[in-house]
């Protein structure tokens, strides 16, 4: 399938002429700076701490101390009769308003976990588990109440390290369970066997990832308010998917969905850590409707460490077969990685490691790929979605062994893979996995990457450089990225989150236009690109547009934040009802004109006429006789300006995105130090919808991708305990650190929409680890060493070259 391809260079103003989706695309494509921003730069935004309400109440959890204990007694005496206590409450008390949970998929075949509850009864799992809830009318009374309570415990055996955690004699966290393992997965397609005894070269390695979290400049929090004249709640909550959480909460307290209101105002972060239900979001609900009184609940920096859920721990055994030539012909991976006692709830944790299965070996056209995967329980923090799921592991993965390929047989890293992408006419096509891929453009971004870059003149200089024992790498790393969900993600398992979403577009009798929207703001800039939209699509100017997300009782049911769906399906959504608005709007302006409504057209907050261009009548005058003077229109004619509609992606799976990564380093041999020097990005997120937030986000991301690889890394002791649960030991990427970052786009619209957007939130987290690696390694080679264990730390380099043990 041929199809054009469009470079928009860094820089550009406005989008190439792509087919247009509206009549005046004044805003789609234009660069803006997202909207809102002064508010927050000034210190106004309401975030959930910022929120006070009448008779509210503060809770603090105690938390369990120890990786695995079982809970002989609690005394709560003295915690009761502390100044300002209003209730201690623990796992048996909420079990009578809450029911647990299994956070399990119907659709991943054999997954397993056990009951969980708000507070831990009879057993807590690992630290950080919530084991007694104290709440009392400051903040402040609660922690020291906090201080006097008496739990009395007994630790029970572990099972810490994954690696054991398939082991004969190990523990069994949860007996009722049979053994360790949540889920398991076997994929073998084509003739593995075959082609790797016939390839030329094998390559193969190990690849670690140490589990990190995200760190949100909000921490996890809410309010929740039980109002009992009403029987109705009202949650206030920094998440990323209001309509999920009504849900949750109706069903595990038995409450009609319309009987809970959740609110999101501003969330500050959330990358995949606020997408999961946490038994303390439960616990605090339940205690607000034993006290009928609203109660909130704020993560300190220190207990987000160990409650917030963990990402990326996987341990992956991956080989390669290819030929001489460099055709690549198949891959083999074994991955195990540990999720903690729990499966995530509900969106479960297992699905990590089964996107890894599908994505490995993704962007070549190799037929030959067998994966086996066992997600395992373990005694530490449970692990689920974080940004990028699956995908850094599995492009680490993917270029990793592509790069040790290209070593073994002298061939260029970049000729490799221009000769086994898939190629950008060979589209639709299906992946050696069983991916769906409906437009991808390697090739054009393979080729816009070397351009970029000036590749053959930076590989001149590294040459240079190295005779002078000054040490460059340069790594790549091609990307896909699923977007766009359908239901195939979740819905096809029995968990209802939803894979559509909504938008009402309403005409406001002053000519302005209201936009409400299901997907919410998380600080990436989804309002500002739904006002470019919706002022495009009605005919209006953007600073006439207001959006507001984020609330289950106003905006439309939707799925909320999470893939990387933001503009491809809230987007959507919002296109079509402002194009179905503008219709609206053409329809009463000729009733009020007596002109026929196709001799119409909306420009600039005017109707027009469609072939002259005059303008025959503001909006503001169209609002006021369709609000104000129904009696001057014609009996049986209503005015509908107002209009809600709903977009879910059908045509695939999912939407897949991609590109390329490269990264610059210099490797100290001496000290193992890496210093990044400049990083690459050449992006095909389908229609460029923002190019300065597009570039921002793949800059955040890559920043993000860059911790994990060097910094980031949840160390625990042999007993469970994490030992670098503080900002000081827990490493983040840091501005000193990091390389200029040059960001490129290719534009292949996904044809699965009108807008032509498909996502980019994720793909620079996917990318970078990958990219860095390869350049380390790179850098090394020389020394014959290589490093696949991340984060890539000094000592880690050092070992490697075999100065140290």
């Amino acid at each position: 399938m041929k199809r054009d391809v469009v470079n928009l260079e860094p820089g550009v103003e406005s989008t190439p002429p792509i087919a247009p989706v509206t009549e005046d695309p004044r805003y789609i494509g234009a660069r803006l700076p997202r909207h809102g921003i002064e508010r927050l730069t000034q210190g106004q935004g309401q975030y959930v701490d910022d929120i006070e309400l009448p008779r509210l109440a503060h809770v603090v959890y105690w938390r369990s101390p120890v990786a695995h204990m079982r809970i002989k007694g609690i005394d709560d005496r003295i915690a009761r009769s502390m100044p300002g206590v209003l209730m201690v409450a623990t796992g048996q008390d909420l079990a009578k308003v809450c029911k647990p949970w299994v956070a399990v998929l119907g659709h991943l075949t054999g997954m397993k976990s056990a009951p969980q509850y708000p507070l831990a009864v009879e057993r807590a799992c690992w630290q950080g588990e919530p084991v007694v809830a104290v709440v009392a009318e400051t903040r402040a009374q609660a922690e020291d109440a906090l201080q006097h309570l008496v739990v009395d415990w007994e630790e029970l055996p572990l099972t810490v390290e994954m690696e054991r955690a398939l082991a004969s004699d190990e523990p069994v966290i949860h007996p009722e369970l049979g053994d360790n393992v949540c889920f398991s997965r076997r994929l073998d397609v084509g003739e593995v066997d075959r082609v790797f005894a016939e390839a030329d070269v094998v390559a193969e390695t190990t690849f670690e990832f140490g589990r990190h979290t995200g760190v949100t400049l909000e921490p996890r929090s809410q309010i929740a308010h039980w109002q009992p004249a009403e029987q109705r709640l009202m949650v206030y909550h920094s998440c990323q998917a209001p309509h999920m959480m009504q849900d949750l909460y109706a069903r595990q307290f038995d409450l009609p969905a319309h009987a809970v209101r959740v609110i999101c105002k501003d969330v500050g972060g959330s990358f995949g850590v606020k997408v999961h239900a946490y038994p303390d979001d439960f616990a605090t609900v339940a205690l607000s409707m034993l006290l009928g009184r609203p109660v909130k609940f704020v993560a300190d920096r220190l207990e987000s460490f160990t409650s917030d859920i963990h990402a990326r721990h996987h341990r992956v055994k991956g080989r390669i077969a290819v030929n001489r030539d460099g055709e690549i012909l198949g891959f083999e991976i074994d991955d195990l990685t540990g999720i903690g006692p729990y499966s995530m709830f509900p969106r479960t944790s297992a699905i990590e490691g089964n996107q890894v299965v599908n994505l490995v070996g993704g962007p070549y056209r190799h037929q030959h790929y067998r994966a086996q995967l066992h997600v395992v329980f373990q005694n530490k923090t449970p692990t689920c979605q974080y940004r990028g799921v699956g995908h850094p592991i599995a492009c680490a993965v993917t270029e990793g062994l592509v790069d040790l390929a290209a070593q073994r047989i002298g061939m260029d890293p970049l000729e490799i893979r221009a000769r086994n992408v898939m190629a950008d006419d060979a589209y639709p096509a299906t992946g050696a996995s069983g991916i769906k891929l409906e437009v991808l453009s390697h090739e054009a971004c393979l080729r816009k990457l070397r351009e970029m870059m000036n590749y053959d003149a930076l590989r001149a200089e590294q040459a240079a450089l190295r005779k002078q024992g000054i040490w460059r790498g340069i790594g790549l790393a091609t990307v896909i990225e699923l977007t766009n969900p359908s239901a195939a993600f979740y819905g096809i398992g029995g968990a209802r989150i939803a894979s559509q979403d909504g938008a009402t577009v309403r005409l406001n009798p002053e000519g302005h236009v209201t936009v409400l929207v299901g997907v919410g703001e998380q600080g990436q800039g989804t309002e500002a690109i739904y006002r470019q939209i919706a002022a495009d699509a009605v005919g209006v100017d953007i600073d006439q547009v207001r959006v507001i997300t984020g609330d289950t009782d106003v905006t439309p049911y939707g799925g909320g934040t999470w893939a990387s769906r933001g503009a491809g399906i809230g987007g959507e959504a919002v296109l079509l009802a402002g194009q179905a608005l503008r219709g609206n709007i053409l329809k009463t302006a000729a009733v009020i004109l007596n002109r026929e409504a196709g001799q119409l057209g909306l420009h600039r907050g005017q109707v027009v006429d469609a072939v002259t261009g005059e303008a025959l009548l503001p909006l503001s005058e169209v609002g006021r006789i369709a609000y104000f003077r129904t009696d001057t229109l014609p009996q049986g004619f209503t005015p509908e300006l107002m209009v809600t509609r709903h977009y879910a992606q059908r045509d695939y799976p999912f939407i897949f995105t991609n590109g390329v990564q490269a990264s610059y380093v210099e490797v100290d041999p001496d000290t193992g130090f890496v210093t990044l020097l400049k990083h690459w990005a050449v992006e095909d997120c389908g229609r460029v919808l923002n190019p300065m937030l597009v570039d921002e986000q793949m800059r955040g991301a890559i920043v993000q991708g860059i911790g994990g690889a060097l910094y980031e890394e949840c160390l625990y002791d042999e007993q469970g305990q994490m030992l670098n649960a503080n900002m000081a030991d827990y490493l983040v990427p840091m501005a000193a650190e990091m390389p200029d970052i040059e960001v490129a786009h290719v534009m292949t619209p996904t044809r699965s929409s009108r807008l032509g957007a498909k996502g980019a939130g994720e793909a620079g987290t996917a990318g970078a680890p990958a990219a860095v690696m390869n350049a380390i390694n790179d850098a090394l080679a020389p020394f014959g060493a290589h490093v696949h264990s991340q984060p890539i730390t000094p000592e880690k380099i050092l070992r490697a070259l075999g100065k140290v043990k």
